[in-house]
């Protein structure tokens, strides 16, 4: 495994993976990606072994183009036109009914397939280079803190990929807002993400459908309850002191008292919502090495990307209680 400028060698190199069933990292806008060939159950096999990812839990295809998209899909509905044509490429993630050329093991056995065009140089050279789908999860063990740069990828799965190619750190830092469009029903909101909840719903003009967290189907990736955890215990508050006792790491929003917490991150000093979701994992990441006994994490106020970080937030703290 090695870390490499994403060259037009090195995405030859991982083309050439991919065709042998190898893993390959790669960034994309929202987090890095694990991918392997998506019409290639064995190298699928491969994501949920290197993850250890329940085969119950299914995968989003990353594809180039939306004309990539009709390859995968039994049907292609205006209202999945108007989102396609207005988020991507983007972090928004379309579920629609899935092709029989899908493999099940990419869809947990599910008539559905989740499916998104990355906005990432880095990932539409290689997309483009590779001419088809891959099947390409978060590049982090099952249920922990996603990934943002190379180096947390290389930290957490260096002996699980053929290489990481390495696009600097993701711009939006949370994964893609996911939409199940496969029904003539209202768009149904399955995971708040990098597209607010508010933008899809003015192109739309009407409300997306929003369920209740605990009555999600897990035809959706990314739904499980526990995700996105540190190591460490964390625990979400709405109060400015400290509430345990030990060494105590602060997740704040704007600002923090330093003095009473064995470390602080700060995740947008001025408030702006985009900034707090670009720097949510590698703040937890840095709280989670810096040896505290506990993480106490504020609530952000759940507009915009807000719902995003709060979701991630609350799946991480029930997690690792």
């Amino acid at each position: 495994m090695a870390i490499t400028e994403p060259t037009e060698a090195a995405l030859q190199n991982a083309v050439r993976a991919l065709h042998d069933g190898d893993l390959i990292a790669f960034p994309t806008e929202t987090v890095y990606g694990l991918g392997a060939a998506a019409l290639q159950p064995k190298a699928v096999a491969r994501i949920f072994e290197a993850k250890k990812r329940p085969l119950t839990d299914p995968l989003i295809c990353h594809v180039a183009t939306v004309e990539h998209v009709f390859a995968l899909t039994r049907s292609f509905s205006d209202i999945a036109r108007i989102l396609a044509d207005t988020f991507w490429p983007g972090p928004l993630t379309l579920v629609l009914n899935k092709h029989a050329r899908v493999p099940d093991i990419v869809t947990a056995g599910f008539p559905t397939v989740a499916i998104r065009v990355p906005e990432h140089p880095v990932a539409t050279a290689l997309l483009t280079e590779w001419d088809g789908p891959l099947a390409a999860p978060s590049a982090n063990p099952f249920g922990r803190t996603s990934p943002t740069t190379a180096a947390h990828v290389e930290e957490q799965l260096r002996e699980q990929v053929e290489l990481i190619l390495d696009g600097g750190p993701c711009r939006i830092g949370v994964e893609s807002t996911i939409v199940d469009v496969s029904s003539p029903a209202a768009p149904r909101l399955l995971r708040p993400g990098g597209v607010a909840v508010e933008a899809i719903e003015a192109i739309l003009g009407y409300p997306l459908d929003i369920p209740q967290a605990d009555t999600l189907h897990s035809a959706s990736p990314g739904r499980m309850r526990h995700h996105y955890a540190p190591r460490t215990p964390l625990y979400i508050t709405s109060s400015s002191q400290a509430q345990h006792s030990g060494r105590v790491g602060r997740l704040a929003f704007t600002k923090a008292d330093c003095a009473e917490f064995a470390a602080v991150e700060i995740l947008s000093p001025t408030g702006d919502l985009r900034e707090a979701a670009h720097r949510l994992f590698g703040a937890l990441r840095q709280l989670d090495s810096s040896h505290v006994d506990v993480i106490e994490a504020e609530a952000v106020p759940e507009h915009g990307l807000g719902r995003a970080i709060m979701d991630r937030l609350r799946r991480a703290a029930t997690s690792s209680k």
